[in-house]
């Protein structure tokens, strides 16, 4: 599938080593250091039944910000994204509308990529839909279903969670709280006839009126997560399931806090079951995005969506600026003023750039890297460059603003 068109990169700065990239890794809670020299990242996309809301947003400028870093610092960055355009929340709110649900999936996606071309987010190299991925996904779960650990009720097709090592005795969370959040999110913990609650779905038999694909184990369609390690792996890893145990780990797996569990830690599950390694070495998670007080949910209907903004004459770089500069991991609650505040800091920043003559930039940006490094400290990177901003007001002089414009560009994405 089509991505959106590449964002320019200003070359990087290589007067000073770039410091290792440190993440906290949302299931040890520990940082670790990026060290991989080639890079393999797989980022959840959307279920493309509405447009991108200030969530998504969130979600894609905090891996946007990981891959510019990865990129300025010399290494190779393999990054796919996936798109969920067969589901049930499509599937229900095409049936709402009485609308195509293919034609409906089409629309939205063509305004993601517009609202990730507004916000210079960099494309993926394989950004992959799954029913164009359908006969990768089939061979991944007939793969599956060849480790013995799979078993059919009426019909459909699911993974025995117990089959597979320390799954249920490493869960994130209490089980009793992994069984709510389950049934919320898409698992039927209470069906009658499976062997424990928390196994997951791999094959769901047809249903009527629903579309459907054929396979050597019955007509019906893939559960959710099977999608994500079929894609993943297949385009990441260069490995071909002819010899499972040869798959390696990807490098980093993310997505919003609340992918957390089940998805992502199920499609770890899936990936052991078959490779017998974790599915990514660092799981990464960013805070949810309040509305007035609520998750900003399709469900629940609070969206503050990309495209308005930019329909009331916000730019991308407001947007970008107010959703980057906080901690990543932390939920925010979105206010109005966000955009105000970005626009008044842009807006010195760019009076400050456009001095004849400017403070020194190079301790500035090995600031902005040092700051980036650890762990993503935005707000360190901006409290740098107001500091900057605050010297070169004073009529201090010594640097170069092409060398400061350059490094907001290739490490916040922000191009003045």
């Amino acid at each position: 599938m089509r991505s959106w068109p590449s964002v320019y990169l200003p070359p990087s700065d290589n007067s000073a080593e770039h410091p290792f990239l440190r993440l906290t890794n949302s299931y040890t809670s520990k940082m670790q250091e990026l060290k991989d020299a080639h890079v393999a990242s797989y980022v959840c996309g959307i279920t493309p039944y509405d447009a991108t809301h200030l969530g998504h947003a969130a979600t894609y400028l905090t891996f946007d910000l990981i891959h510019r870093f990865i990129i300025a610092s010399g290494k190779s960055l393999h990054y796919t994204q996936n798109i969920t355009d067969i589901d049930e929340p499509l599937l229900e709110r095409a049936k709402r509308d009485n609308q195509n649900w293919e034609e409906l999936a089409t629309s939205q996606i063509e305004l993601f990529r517009e609202d990730m071309t507004e916000l210079r987010i960099l494309p993926p190299n394989n950004y992959l839909g799954v029913v164009e991925s359908m006969s990768t996904v089939i061979s991944y779960i007939k793969s599956l279903m060849d480790t013995g650990k799979t078993y059919e009720l009426q019909g459909d097709i699911y993974l025995d969670i117990k089959a597979v090592q320390d799954a249920l005795e490493n869960l994130p969370i209490a089980l009793g709280e992994a069984l709510t959040i389950f049934a919320s999110r898409g698992g039927d913990p209470d069906r009658a006839g499976k062997r424990h609650p928390l196994d997951t779905l791999i094959w769901s038999s047809k249903r009527p009126g629903e579309p459907s694909w054929s396979s050597s184990f019955g007509t019906g369609r893939p559960g959710w997560h099977i999608e994500c390690v079929a894609i993943a792996l297949s385009t990441l890893t260069g490995q071909t399931w002819s010899d499972p145990k040869s798959v390696t780990s990807i490098s980093l797996q993310g997505g919003g806090s609340d992918l957390r569990f089940p998805h992502h830690y199920m499609t770890n599950v899936q990936a052991r079951a078959i490779t017998g390694k974790s599915f990514a070495n660092i799981y990464l998670h960013t805070g949810m995005i309040a509305w007035q007080g609520e998750k900003m949910s399709k469900s629940l209907g609070n969206l503050v969506f990309v495209s308005k903004l930019r329909e009331a004459g916000w730019g991308g770089n407001e947007i970008r600026l107010a959703l980057i500069n906080r901690d990543y991991r932390a939920d925010l609650n979105w206010e109005m003023r966000l955009l105000d505040d970005a626009r008044s800091t842009l807006e010195r920043i760019h009076s400050a750039l456009s001095r004849e003559e400017v403070a020194p930039t190079h301790e500035v940006v090995l600031k902005i890297r040092e700051s980036l490094a650890d762990n993503l400290d935005v707000k360190g990177a901006i409290s740098a460059i107001i500091d900057w901003c605050e010297q070169t007001e004073l009529g201090i002089t010594g640097g170069s603003a092409g060398q400061l414009s350059r490094a907001l560009d290739l490490y916040l994405g922000i191009a003045l």
